[in-house]
This record gives C-alpha cells, structure tokens and sequence, in this order.
C-alpha cells in the first residue's frame, strides 16, 4: 500500500516558543469513554519545528508529520491559521505600582 503523501495533520495552539526554531503545540482530541460513553477531552503536547520562528504562544496552528528532526521533534509547522490576540495586561502589570 502506497502512503506517499498521506502524513497527519493535526490543529493546536502554540503553548511555547522559548526555543529555538521549536515550539510546544498543545493539540486536543476528542475521546468516548468505553464504559460510560461520555465524550472527554485529551490533550497532548508534541514539539514541532518552526523553522522561521514566526510563532507566538497562542497561536493556532496546522501542524504536519515529517521526519524525525531531533529525539522528540517528528511534526512541523505547515501554517499559522489564527493569530494570538495581544493584550496590554503584560503591559499594564509592568507600569503599575507595587501594591502594598
């Protein structure tokens, strides 16, 4: 059976970018409870190569397989979907006063 061209895609969001040229995705899935047949929520977190560097924690992003790149690398960053809102608390908290 030929799979050329037949890699996973999977949707997260950016948890980490503190690397270089990696980031931390958090993906979801959706699972059903064998017994109790309730729908729960897994996640996992896998690292993927941004070789550009371009994303920010927050992110969604589609992330596909590859090749291994290093010894926990195997997924990389086809493209950014959505972009992170920037908000001014990070801002804000550094130009308040210390409260007392």
């Amino acid at each position: 059976m030929n799979q050329r061209g037949m890699s996973k895609q999977r949707k997260g969001v950016v948890t980490s970018n503190r690397m270089h040229k990696t980031v931390v995705v958090s993906v979801e899935r959706i699972v059903m409870h064998l017994r109790y047949k309730k729908h729960l929520k897994r996640r996992t977190k896998v690292k993927a190569h941004d070789g550009k560097n371009e994303c920010q924690v927050g992110d969604r992003v589609l992330i596909v397989e590859c090749r291994p790149m290093s010894r926990e690398k195997r997924w990389r960053v086809s493209r950014i979907l959505e972009r992170a809102v920037a908000t001014e608390e990070g801002a804000a908290a550094s130009s308040a006063p210390p409260a007392l």
